[in-house]
């Protein structure tokens, strides 16, 4: 029998070995993490909020399990699997990972998941297979235990910086759309939606009232939708009305020193001569903030901070709208979408507001979200040339794309063989050679109407979304970023102005006194059926009274009680629900 004295050596080199092995894997845990993070965040923000979301994964699962190699190890899984999670959506969507895509779960998240799903099921089954053995292998060799009142305080730490820093810099619009910084961007947009929710829910609206407003009591069938309005015959010849997105579109006269060609003015003038000003809630960039309010009639800036996610928030959730509206006055309602429909589940949003019939860009059978305008005119007419035996009126929502940023690089060039540049800058020459070429295909289109249907009436109101992010440069040269911002920030009209018109072919207006010398966005739907002959239904009838008392102004009418209360009259009435 050996003497006990001789088997410590080996004991202790034992228990040495494994510490050993423990402390190598702690480590390299880390240092695969800082190596995920270092190479997909960019910028000393971005790192800096990255490695403090790495430090509260960490001690999330420290406070419940004290094992600083277990929860390195499921916070690097975590975060590699967000990472791959974010890159997959903005390969297919063109946009990162965000707070509401775990907060909502929607069926286009599930949709999405399962376009991706084909191409991460190896990937993630060979890293399942694995992980199994290695924290099997990090469990025993750990040597390190951490107080849970030491991971406590660093969580709370690490809560209150990334809060901080969240609020201090706030999320830019285009960020999610750069395909980068994807854990530093997750965790800005937590807090952003748990302080909006927290403060506001996720939409302004005066408290409920007691009794009902009056707009709720009879406003709505037993189906808590809106009942068609009385007179309302769906029998009278209506003309088909085309609502068209003039993506990025505005008349750069409004800026100083613009060069432009001697036609140009003519594209934004209505069929009456007069030229109007819209008014949108975005300027550089967010197309979908327009959207919704042209197809709501509401405000984006009603949902706050959580406005960048609002077609997203109100899928499903708002079902009053213009779609909705002109299909209960016998309407056939498509919309030609120029991206993948469930893009901030677009789809979802516009068929709960009434659209039947949502064909995207897969429906069109292409794959890349930038054609020609031509293209989206062709399929235009393919669906007047399916729906002219019905005789049903058609609403449509058209949206163009050729305007979509970047300018630095020549679209098509081929189709403006005859252009010449005005002699501004490069890529303002260059927007507005698109201009042109939205000119010129729109001209055609409109003639292909009056060939193809001569006892037909159409209405088409065009409205350009937001300005292009080169205005910034354009109507105030030499600003500086600071001075810019404060004007983003309060919404200076000078940056959100575009323009609509309204045209006709075999048709006059039935009544333009709702198209006032400048709208709101949100008072888009309220012209259209107005100019068509639509009689309103009672909560467009309201919103009228609101437009003509703010002089076409919304959501900052009276310091926002107006859209606040609209908002309270319309949740009442069962057409926001869930919010």
């Amino acid at each position: 029998m050996a003497p006990a004295p001789k088997s410590r050596p080996s004991s202790t080199a034992a228990v040495s070995g494994v510490a050993a092995i423990g402390i190598g894997c702690v480590a390299a845990l880390h240092l695969g993490a800082l190596y995920a993070l270092f190479t997909t965040e960019y910028g000393p923000f971005a790192i800096t909020l990255a490695l403090l979301a790495w430090l509260f994964a960490n001690c999330l699962v420290l406070v419940f399990l004290p094992r600083p190699g277990i929860a390195a190890a499921l916070s690097l899984i975590l975060t590699v699997t967000l990472i791959a999670f974010s890159r997959f959506k903005f390969d297919i969507l063109q946009l990162s990972v965000t707070f509401l895509d775990f907060l909502i779960i929607d069926r286009d998240t599930f949709s999405f998941l399962l376009s991706v799903f084909p191409r991460l099921k190896m990937p993630l089954l060979i890293a399942a297979v694995a992980a199994v053995p290695a924290l099997w292998v990090i469990w025993r060799t750990d040597p390190f235990r951490i107080s849970r009142k030491i991971s406590f305080a660093l969580l709370v730490f690490a809560t209150a910086a990334i809060s901080l820093m969240a609020i201090a810099k706030p999320e830019q619009p285009w960020e999610p759309f750069q395909g980068v910084n994807h854990i530093s961007s997750l965790a800005r947009s937590g807090v952003v939606a748990v302080s909006h929710l927290t403060s506001t829910g996720w939409i302004e609206a005066d408290p409920p009232a007691q009794p009902s407003l009056p707009l709720a009591r009879g406003a709505h069938a037993a189906t808590s939708t809106l009942a068609p309005p009385t007179d309302c015959d769906t029998t009278v010849k209506r003309p088909h009305v085309i609502m068209l997105l003039d993506e990025s579109s505005f008349d750069v006269r409004t800026a100083p020193g613009i060069k432009v060609p001697a036609d140009y003015a003519g594209f934004f003038k209505s069929f009456d001569g007069k030229q109007r000003t819209f008014v949108a809630e975005a300027t550089g960039g967010p197309t979908w903030y327009t959207e919704f309010s042209v197809v709501t009639g509401l405000s984006a800036r009603s949902f706050g901070d959580l406005k960048f996610y609002v077609t997203r928030i109100a899928a499903g959730r708002v079902t009053r709208g213009l779609p909705a509206a002109l299909q209960h006055c016998g309407y056939k309602t498509v919309s030609l979408y120029p991206t993948y429909g469930d893009f901030l589940s677009a789809r979802t949003f516009q068929k709960a507001t009434g659209v039947e019939d949502f064909i995207d860009m897969a429906a069109m059978g292409v794959n890349e979200d930038m054609q020609p305008d031509s293209f989206y005119y062709d399929q235009a007419l393919k669906v007047f040339e399916r729906e002219a035996p019905s005789r049903a009126p058609v609403f449509m929502f058209l949206y163009l794309t050729a305007n979509h940023f970047p300018w630095t690089d020549v679209y098509r060039p081929e189709l403006t063989p005859d252009w010449k540049a005005p002699g501004n800058t490069a890529d303002i020459d260059e927007y507005i050679r698109r201009q042109s070429m939205t000119a010129q295909d729109y001209g055609k289109f409109v003639a292909r109407l009056k060939q193809d249907y001569p006892d037909e009436q159409f209405l088409i109101v065009r409205f350009g979304d937001h300005q292009p992010a080169i205005s910034q440069k354009m109507i105030e040269p030499g600003i500086d970023r600071a001075t810019l911002a404060k004007r983003l920030m309060t919404s200076d009209p000078r940056y959100f102005s575009t323009y609509y018109a309204i045209d006709t072919v075999n048709f006059t207006p039935r009544d333009l006194s709702s198209a006032l010398d400048k709208l709101d966005a949100s008072y888009l739907p309220i012209v259209i059926q107005d100019a068509a002959g639509v009689p309103l239904d009672p909560t467009f009838a309201e919103q009228k009274k609101i437009m003509l008392r703010c002089s076409g102004v919304f959501y900052t009418c009276n310091k926002g009680a107006e859209a606040r209360r609209f908002n309270r009259l319309l949740i009442d009435a069962g057409l926001i629900k869930g919010l």
